[in-house]
Order: structure tokens, then sequence, then C-alpha cells
């Protein structure tokens, strides 16, 4: 569970900056220049992610169980994940209409992964990973509702049809091959 923990402790602080110390972050950015702190947040973020993935395949199949989950849960989970794999790739697209009618699709994306996997997963490794991320992103969708998010930009349909192409071939991958191979979890059983 340590490594678990200690990739949250290297993800978390520096994506928590914008919202608990926007100030010292933009002066950072300021002094050091924004392609340095763009790798060090690179850094960091690929060190985190790394440990929280290795971690949560180390720390799973031990993990207390706090309880067990639904039937039907893992079936919900295959859908709601293809939901948050196009609004995730939505997040990260030029402006289209969901961008424009969800807001912040990427965040929205992180909220229904992490519940999605709370629900289906009764450990104790899975609620301190998924519970976190939950945290984190609900946590950053309100925060997001205070910040300036600037001047309105025209959208393209074009960007929701890849998102939603896109987003359900990354679902696909992830569903047949890389769930599996990342965390030792074969979705569709």
């Amino acid at each position: 569970m340590i490594y678990l923990i200690l990739g949250l402790v290297a993800f978390f602080p520096i994506h928590l900056l914008t919202m608990l110390a926007p100030q010292w972050r933009e002066a950072r950015i300021a002094s050091m220049g924004e392609n340095k702190w763009k790798g060090i947040y690179s850094v960091a973020s690929t060190i985190g992610f790394v440990l929280i993935v290795w971690g949560y395949s180390l720390a799973r199949p031990d993990a207390t169980e706090l309880f067990t989950p639904p039937s039907w849960a893992p079936h919900l989970v295959i859908g709601l994940m293809a939901i948050a794999f196009i609004l995730m790739m939505a997040g990260s697209l030029p402006a289209g209409r969901t961008k424009q009618a969800v807001k912040h699709p990427f965040v929205l994306s992180i909220m229904i992964w992490a519940f999605a996997h709370l629900l289906a997963n009764g450990d104790l490794a899975s609620a301190i990973l998924f519970g976190s991320f939950l945290i984190y992103a609900v946590w950053n969708r309100i925060n997001l509702k205070h910040r300036d998010v600037g001047e309105p930009v025209a959208v393209s349909s074009t960007s929701d049809l890849i998102a939603i192409i896109s987003g359900l071939a990354i679902w696909v991958i992830v569903l047949f091959w890389l769930h599996e191979w990342a965390i030792g979890v074969i979705p569709i059983a």
C-alpha cells in the first residue's frame, strides 16, 4: 500500500496548486518559464501516476475488504467508462458542443471514473485510490466554478465527433487489453 500512497503524494500536490496556491504557481511559472514548469509538472505527474498504478496493482490483492460490491456494478462500470473516455477526449480537444455544455468534461470524466470504480471495488486500496480522485475531482469542479474561464470560443461539432470516436477507441483498448496489462484485472471476465 505504501507505493500507492507515495504515488498519490507525488501526483496530487502539483495538481492542487491551481486551487490552493494559484498566485504561488503563477509566480513560479513567471520566474522559471512555462516550459520548465511544464517539465516539472510532467515529471511529477508521471512519477506519481506510475507509482499509483504499480502501487495499486501490488496493494489490491491483499487489501482489506470493506464491502461486497453489488453483482451488477461491473456491468455499470463498463458503460460508465465509455462515457468517461468520451468526456476525457472532449476535454482534451478544441471546444465542441460537449465541452460547451458540460464546461469541464475532463474533470467530469475523472468523477465518473472514480465513482464507478468505487462502486465496483470494495477493498481498502480501491477506496484510497478512487476516493482520492473523486474528492479531488469534486473539489476541482467546485473550484473551477469560481475561476475566470476567459472568453467564449467558437465550437465545432467535428471536435465532438472526434471525441466520440477516439473516446470509444480508447475504451475498447482499455477494456480488452490495457486494463489487464496495467492493473492485472480483466474487466470483462
